[in-house]
Order: C-alpha cells, then structure tokens, then sequence
C-alpha cells in the first residue's frame, strides 16, 4: 500500500484509538482489482505455463526437448516457486494440487483435454425436482 494511501484506510474504535492499514485490507474497494494487477505483474515471467486468476495460479506442462511432462512440470515449479519466494508472496499447501491431469477452476474442471462442467454442479442441477403446478 503506497504510505500516502494509509490515512484513507483509519476507523476509530469504541476505545477512541485510531487504528491504520499498513498493507492492504480486504474489503476496500480497489482491493481485488489492485491485488490480481499486482499477482499478474510480479508473475508476468511465467505467465506462458503459469497464469494467475487473482490468487490462483495454474501451471500448465508440456513434454519439450526431450523432457517429460512431469520434468517440465518440476522445471516450472521451480521457476514459479523461486519467483513468488523473491518477492515474498506465499502458497497455501492445503489449498495447491501437484501434478494433476485435471484441476477445479470456476466451476469447472480444466485440463489437457479441455474444459468440461464439474460433475458435482452438474449433478445437483440434474437432481432439482421437476415442478409439479403450473401457476397461471
């Protein structure tokens, strides 16, 4: 957050202290647009195998020169993680999914075959009960 910004960010609390943001808070306005700006310019390097949607990142590996998927895959990683590691943006492990063939994103499922719904959404639209009346 740039320092003239942080007076724009002050709430008093009951207490009457006056409380700041040093870095950006989540609910301001600018924020998602300000953040995914931010992701997509510090990654702008990788963004041929890894593009990002706001705090997602896809990486994506085909077999080149001689090389595997899964060895480009691990090449990509590398590049990725020593990336985010130089400007000290972090991974949550629970969250990321390694060397999968298929991965969720928005609602679907994206993968080297293409997009297709995810079956699980499309399972509960297909489970909606059919209307029983019409009502004029």
């Amino acid at each position: 957050m740039r320092e003239s910004d942080i007076p724009l960010t002050a709430v008093s609390t009951p207490s009457g202290m006056l409380w700041e943001w040093l870095v950006m808070a989540q609910g301001l306005k600018n924020t998602p647009a300000t953040f995914n700006r931010c992701v997509t310019h510090l990654l702008r390097s990788v963004r041929d195998f890894a593009p990002s949607y706001f705090d997602d990142v896809f990486i994506h590996s085909r077999a080149v020169d001689g090389k595997s998927e899964v060895e480009m895959h691990k090449e990509h990683l590398r590049k990725l993680f020593a990336l985010m590691r130089k400007h000290k943006l972090y991974a949550n492990l629970k969250k990321c999914i390694f060397k999968a063939s298929e991965i969720p994103v928005l609602g679907c499922r994206a993968g080297k075959n293409g997009v297709r719904p995810d079956p699980g959404k499309v399972r509960v639209i297909n489970e909606w009960p059919t209307p029983s009346m019409s009502r004029n």
